[in-house]
C-alpha cells in the first residue's frame, strides 16, 4: 500500500450504498480493496493449544510411570471414601486399599522416581546392624523432564496431605475401625515424600560440590585454591543441609 493513498479510499466500506462515484480526474489505476483479516497469535499445532490430562502426558517424557504414580495414588484415596460410605465390608475396604498402597509405595520408589526425576533411595543395613540411607541420581548433565518434575513433586507431597487430612476427618467421625488404613496410608506416603526430599538435597549437594572442586582448582591453583574450594563446599553444605 502506498503511503501518499488515503486511507479511507483503500478499505472496503460496510455498506456498499455509501461509496460514492469515482471523480473523473482519478487516474486510470485501480487499487484492488483491502481485505482486513485478523492475525492468529495462538498456537497454531493443536497439541501445543491442548491442555488437561491429554496435554500434561502429551508433554510428559514417560507418560505411562506418571499415570501410574497418580492412578494408584487417586485410586487408593477413592477406593477408601467409596467403601466409607457406600459399604461396611471393612475387610474388603482394607484389604483393596493396602493392596493398592503397596503397589503405589513400589511403583513411586523404584519406578517413577528413577525415571520421572531421576532418584533413587533405599535403607540399607551394613554388617555391624547399623542401617543408613543410600541416594543415587542420575547424572545432572541429563536434567529432567519439566513436566515429569513438577507432576512428580506435586504427587509426592499433595497426597500425604490428603491422608491426613482423611486421618483427622476419621477420629472426628469416631471411624476407629478405618484409622489403621490411614495411619498406613500416611506411612507410606510420608516415607517416600522423605526419602525423596533427602535424595534431591543429596543430589544437589553433590553436584555442587564437584563444581566447587572441578572449577575452583582450574581456576587457582595451589593453596588458595584449595582454600576457596573448602569454603564453597562449606556454604553450599550449609545451603543444602
Amino acid at each position: 500500500m502506498s503511503t501518499n493513498t488515503p486511507l479511507l479510499q483503500t478499505i472496503e466500506p460496510d455498506d456498499p450504498s455509501i461509496v460514492q462515484a469515482p471523480s473523473r480526474n482519478t487516474t486510470s489505476n485501480v487499487r484492488p480493496a483491502v481485505v482486513l483479516t485478523p492475525t492468529n497469535n495462538m498456537a497454531s499445532n493443536p497439541v501445543d493449544a491442548e491442555s488437561g490430562i491429554a496435554g500434561i502426558l502429551r508433554q510428559s517424557a514417560h507418560p505411562a510411570a506418571l499415570f501410574c504414580l497418580y492412578f494408584f495414588r487417586i485410586s487408593a484415596i477413592a477406593v477408601y471414601i467409596v467403601c466409607g460410605l457406600l459399604t461396611n465390608n471393612y475387610v474388603l475396604a482394607t484389604v483393596v486399599v493396602v493392596v493398592l498402597l503397596a503397589m503405589d509405595f513400589w511403583n513411586c520408589r523404584n519406578v517413577a522416581g528413577r525415571t520421572l526425576v531421576g532418584l533413587r533411595f533405599w535403607n540399607q543395613v551394613d554388617d555391624d546392624g547399623e542401617s543408613y540411607w543410600v541416594f543415587e541420581s542420575r547424572d545432572p548433565s541429563r536434567p529432567a523432564n519439566p513436566v515429569d518434575a513438577k507432576m512428580f513433586w506435586i504427587a509426592l507431597y499433595v497426597f500425604p496431605a490428603l491422608w491426613l487430612l482423611l486421618f483427622i476427618v476419621s477420629i472426628l467421625r469416631f471411624s476407629l475401625s478405618f484409622i489403621p488404613i490411614v495411619a498406613l496410608a500416611l506411612v507410606f506416603n510420608f516415607t517416600n515424600a522423605v526419602g525423596f526430599t533427602y535424595a534431591d538435597r543429596d543430589a544437589k549437594q553433590r553436584w555442587a560440590n564437584s563444581i566447587a572442586s572441578s572449577g575452583w582448582n582450574m581456576g587457582m591453583g595451589g593453596i588458595g585454591g584449595q582454600i576457596m574450594s573448602s569454603a564453597m563446599k562449606n556454604s553450599v553444605g550449609r545451603l543444602f543441609g
